[in-house]
């Protein structure tokens, strides 16, 4: 049986945690959220010789100072959990202000590898670090790397497993006498004696039992004590800098300074960000629109009929044939469509977070943000939910405080996509032909209206308090390793498909089972879903949608917006009588896969070539239905009735995947409860202009 050695990674932000772990990990690196928080944690499991090492990469933090939620859990871990080794990651170009992290980690007395990462940016710098001295110093282990290349990252692990069996304890770090004399004090005073330094500090801060004592150390040094720790934490430092940094004349120009001219300049600046946001949508939408046109074509066009006409040779019952080519194979290609977006969208965020202009953004966009109580980090998440609700809210991940990423998460719902886009323009082209565009925009603004109302309204009430401490470090720009990058976007890829698929598989199929039982229905109005529809019916007849075909559209809806008006031809041509049996040619497997050959070329040639125009093809709205659906929609609505539908469909939580991803961030409770807040905000909303219009 191998041995275990648990591994707590721990660094400012920015310094590469997450691309050595990639790089020592690969592709069994997991990410999930740490017990209670929305804070993502990241972790791996890497056999090394006779033993198995468990990684856990804790939250990118600046001081152990438990006061944001990262540092907590940081702080957290180390005590009770009690790592075997700390492996301590550097930005060798920025050394003097991480080793202010380093000092805090060695007091916890624990065996420490220390990784002087970037060390080729470093020596661009004229940064030069003897590593043997700090072995010397300190009695832990340093290893130099560049985890951009891989450069040095393979000797952590044997650095790890020395440092664990020869259990090499740091050397004490030791402070002025004031405030050493006021720890000893602390210390006689316990009658456990198994604490290590940075618990005694603790202690002699916050414990009223020790106020003498710190009153004591105020009174000999002048400063409060929380000052004095600061200061001689900072002196062991800068002392510890001068020993084993040498500087020599810079070799290679740094242009960060320039760029940040540009990217950080308060007109420029917001020209440069509007650039980059909107080629990250096109790039990201352009590119996986026709991947996900296939996907779908090819679960619903080879896979289903494939599974139908191999289970009918078996003899299987013709509601199974349905139920399991539909649902189950139907289930599972509507999780998949998702996932070209996810992880387009994705790779270029992580991209631009690795690249050094993700930090720049929050520092640009922080002033603004901060009118509506929220930090800089906030705007990019929000931005992407006119995308895409789901990758957007798997963006607040950046975010270190719990606080801010719950506002954001149920900010974002409200931020119309372009599968609400589908439904406003059919029906702002029916019923408002002078201007479709006036009422598109206008929902557009009502959607930003209520998630800033929403934000407000959370902040005054659970979530109160000031905001999180915002320090944020700009790091140089870097080319990231394509190799992390994918890496990381595999990696968010299976945890969306483990965790939201599963949930969003499942509803579909619940979903599908309302559309056709009992066995045998013949249209969705005789269906369970279509007498739903209709208990429904006074529910919503105060905000003018008073017809059960309308109702029961909105039970499909949930698996995603632009279903409205597919479900709704559906059901109008039931009733209608209109709806007929296709007797189609016979179905040839070999055929149908040439075709889905073909088409796949073909996605690849539209992505390839909507990348490279300059508008965004994939959002182009066009006409979905044919006349007959418009003229049998006229007369069951009226433009104050059909803007109210549009509001309901904009307000109330966007998809069946966004709920599915809110529950995977913020928990069941949380997002069930904000499911039931949308629902009622949708409701009122559209109540009042309704009611509006038919006065007007």
């Amino acid at each position: 049986m191998k041995k275990t050695i648990k591994v707590a990674i721990a660094g400012n932000p920015n310094v590469g945690k997450t691309t050595i772990l990639n790089r020592i990990a690969g592709t069994s690196l997991k990410v999930g959220n740490w017990p209670g928080v929305t804070v993502e944690k990241k972790e791996a499991f890497v056999k090394f010789g006779e033993y198995e090492i468990h990684f856990v990469d804790l939250p990118g933090i600046y001081t152990l100072e438990p006061v944001s939620e990262d540092e907590r859990i940081a702080v957290g871990f180390i005590e009770e959990e009690k790592p075997d080794v700390i492996l301590n990651i550097i930005d060798t170009p920025n050394i003097e202000r991480n080793l202010l992290l380093t000092t805090e980690l060695l007091e916890f007395g624990l065996p420490t590898v220390i990784v002087l990462n970037m060390i080729d940016e470093a020596n661009k710098l004229g940064i030069e670090v003897d590593d043997r001295r700090i072995e010397e110093l300190l009695n832990v282990k340093a290893v130099k790397t560049i985890g951009r290349t891989g450069v040095g990252v393979r000797d952590i692990l044997p650095a790890v497993v020395e440092a664990y069996e020869k259990n090499l304890i740091p050397k004490p770090v030791i402070y002025g006498q004031e405030l050493e004399r006021a720890l000893d004090k602390v210390y006689e005073r316990l009658s456990a004696k198994d604490f290590n330094k940075h618990q005694l500090i603790r202690m002699l801060l916050e414990e009223p039992v020790f106020s003498d004592i710190r009153e004591e150390l105020e009174r000999e040094t002048g400063k409060k004590a929380y000052d004095v720790v600061s200061d001689e934490r900072y002196a062991f430092a800068h002392g510890l800098f001068a020993e084993v940094v040498k500087r020599k004349g810079v070799s290679a120009k740094d242009i960060t300074d320039s760029i940040d001219r540009i990217v950080l300049h308060p007109y420029l600046g917001f020209v440069v960000f509007i650039g980059v946001i909107y080629l990250t949508f096109k790039f990201a939408f352009d590119f996986s629109s026709p991947f996900v046109d296939w996907i779908d074509g090819f679960i619903n066009d080879f896979l289903a009929p494939v599974s139908y006409g191999a289970l009918k040779a078996l003899n299987f019952p013709e509601w199974f044939l349905r139920f399991f080519s539909e649902a189950v194979v139907g289930g599972v290609g509507f999780v998949l469509t998702f996932v070209p977006l996810i992880a387009t969208l994705y790779f270029f965020i992580t991209f631009l977070e690795m690249s050094g202009y993700i930090p720049r953004v929050a520092f640009l966009m922080d002033r603004f943000m901060h009118r509506i109580g929220l930090h800089g980090k906030s705007v990019i998440p929000l931005i992407l939910g006119f995308g895409c609700n789901v990758p957007a809210i798997v963006a607040t991940r950046t975010m270190e405080s719990t606080r801010d990423k719950i506002l954001v998460i149920m900010m974002i719902p409200f931020m119309s996509c372009p599968a609400r886009l589908v439904v406003f323009a059919f029906f702002a082209s029916i019923f408002f032909k002078d201007n479709p565009a006036l009422v598109i925009t206008f929902l557009y603004l009502l959607g930003i209206a209520v998630a800033l109302l929403t934000g407000f309204l959370l902040r005054k009430t659970v979530y109160k308090g000031s905001m999180s401490h915002f320090v944020m470090e700009l790091p140089p720009y870097r080319m990231p390793s394509l190799r992390s990058v994918i890496t990381i976007v595999w990696v968010h890829i299976k945890d969306f498909l483990y965790r939201a698929g599963t949930l969003i598989f499942g509803a579909s199929i619940a979903i599908w089972l309302l559309m056709n039982v009992p066995p045998g229905v013949k249209n969705i109005s005789e269906s369970v879903a279509g007498h739903v529809g209709r208990a429904l019916v006074p529910v919503f007849e105060p905000i003018g949608i008073d017809n059960w075909k309308a109702t029961t559209s909105l039970i499909p809806a949930f698996l995603a917006r632009e279903i409205v008006i597919s479900s709704m031809g559906t059901i109008y041509s039931a009733e209608q009588g209109s709806i007929q049996t296709e007797e189609g040619e016979e179905f040839s497997p070999s055929e149908a896969l040439k075709k889905q050959v073909v088409a796949f070329g073909n996605a690849i040639k539209d992505a390839v070539s909507s990348v490279l125009t300059l508008s965004i093809v994939s959002l182009h709205v066009e006409e979905e239905e044919e006349d007959n659906l418009k003229s049998l929609i006229r007369k069951d609505f009226s433009p104050a009735s059909a803007m109210s539908f549009m509001i309901f469909i904009l307000i109330y939580t966007s998809c069946l995947g966004t709920f599915a991803v809110m529950v995977r961030e913020i928990g069941k409770l949380r997002a069930t409860l904000f499911l039931v807040y949308s629902f009622v905000s949708a409701w009122l909303t559209a109540f009042v202009v309704y009611n509006l219009m038919k006065l007007l």
